[in-house]
C-alpha cells in the first residue's frame, strides 16, 4: 500500500508512521517542520510543505492509495482571533486542496481527522455517530472540515471521517500534560469533575485506521474513541493510582477560563461520545477501559 499523511510530523502521525512502516506499506509523509531526525528508511520519503497553498506536493496524492488526513494546528493553546483563523486554515485549505489533487475516478481512500468536537459539550447525552452537532468553535469547524472531506466523494474516493477522541500515547500528546501536574503533587480534576472524557489508547486508533482502510464497505463519520468514556473525575483519580500520586487538587473552572479563555470551554465540554459504528462494523478495543490503558502508557517500557 502507498499511504500519504498529512502533519506527518505530528503526535499522532509520528505513530503512525512507524505503524504502517512496520505492517510492510510504503509511506509518504508531509509536514510543515524540516524532516525529522533519523528519517531514513527505505520505504519512507518526507516532503517539506505548506499544505494550506498549492505546490508541488499535491503530485503524490495522485500516488497514494490511503491519505491519512491529520493536518491542523494545535489547539491547545490559547485561542486567539488570528489563532483561530490558523486552526481553521490549517484543517479546511489543506482538506481542500487533498481533494483538488485527486485524479478524476480515484480509487483512493481518504480518512480525515475530525473530532468528537462535533457535538460540542453534550452533558449527559451518549453521542453516536447520528447524534447531532453543537454550535461552538470546534463543532462548527468539525462541519466545516467534514464537508470539505467529503467532497472527495465526487471524485470517486472513499471518505471515512474520523471524529478522534482523545488520543493516549507515549512521547508526547495530551496525556504528558495531564500528567505533569500529578507527579508534582498538584493533580485533581477540572471543574466539577462530571463532565464525560472521550479517550482512546494510541494503539487502539492506529488499529482502527487500519480497520477502516481494510473494510471497503465503511464510509461517512466514525468516533474513534473507547467505548467506556470516564468522567473527568474517574480520569483523575485512575491517573492518580496508577503512577502513585494523589488526585485532591481540583482545577476550578473560573481558573481555567482565565488561564485559557474561550478554549477552556472546550477543555470542560462533557463528550460521552461511543464508537457505536465502529463496534457495529465488529472492530475489537484491545483497550477498553481506561486503567489498563494507562498502565500500559505510564508504567510499561515502550514495545
Amino acid at each position: 500500500m502507498q499511504l500519504l499523511i498529512t502533519g506527518g510530523t505530528g503526535f499522532v502521525g509520528s505513530h503512525a508512521q512507524h505503524h504502517f512502516l512496520n505492517q510492510g506499506h510504503d509511506v509518504t509523509l508531509i509536514g510543515t517542520r524540516p524532516a525529522p531526525e533519523g528519517l531514513d528508511h527505505a520505504r519512507c520519503r518526507y516532503i517539506r510543505a505548506d499544505t494550506t497553498a498549492s505546490g508541488d506536493w499535491q503530485e503524490a496524492v495522485g500516488q497514494a492509495d490511503l491519505i491519512l488526513n491529520l493536518a491542523g494546528r494545535t489547539i491547545s493553546k490559547r485561542w486567539t482571533a488570528r489563532y483561530k483563523t490558523q486552526i481553521r486554515e490549517s484543517r479546511i485549505l489543506t482538506t481542500r486542496n487533498l481533494v483538488a489533487a485527486l485524479p478524476a475516478a480515484s480509487r483512493a481512500v481518504l480518512i480525515s481527522t475530525s473530532a468528537v468536537g462535533f457535538y460540542g459539550d453534550g452533558g449527559e447525552m451518549e453521542l453516536a455517530e447520528t447524534s447531532p452537532g453543537g454550535d461552538d468553535f470546534l463543532a462548527d469547524l468539525s462541519r466545516e472540515w467534514e464537508a470539505a472531506a467529503m467532497d472527495a466523494t465526487e471524485k470517486g474516493a472513499r471518505v471515512v471521517i474520523a471524529r478522534f477522541g482523545i488520543v493516549l500515547g507515549r512521547d508526547g500528546g495530551p496525556l504528558a500534560a495531564m500528567v505533569q501536574p500529578f507527579r508534582a503533587f498538584m493533580g485533581g480534576p477540572i471543574g466539577s469533575g462530571r463532565q464525560w472524557f472521550p479517550w482512546i489508547h494510541m494503539e487502539d486508533l492506529l488499529a482502527a485506521i487500519q480497520f477502516l482502510y481494510d473494510h471497503a464497505e465503511l464510509h461517512g463519520a466514525f468516533n474513534l474513541c473507547s467505548p467506556n468514556p470516564v468522567r473527568n473525575r474517574e480520569l483523575a483519580q485512575t491517573i492518580g493510582k496508577v503512577i502513585g500520586r494523589p488526585a485532591v487538587m481540583p482545577v476550578p473552572a473560573l481558573a481555567l477560563k482565565l488561564m485559557l479563555g474561550e478554549m477552556a470551554e472546550a477543555v470542560m465540554a462533557s463528550q460521552r461520545a461511543i464508537p457505536a459504528k465502529l463496534l457495529a462494523a465488529g472492530f475489537q478495543f484491545q483497550y477498553s477501559d481506561l486503567e489498563p490503558a494507562l498502565v500500559d502508557l505510564l508504567t510499561t517500557p515502550a514495545r
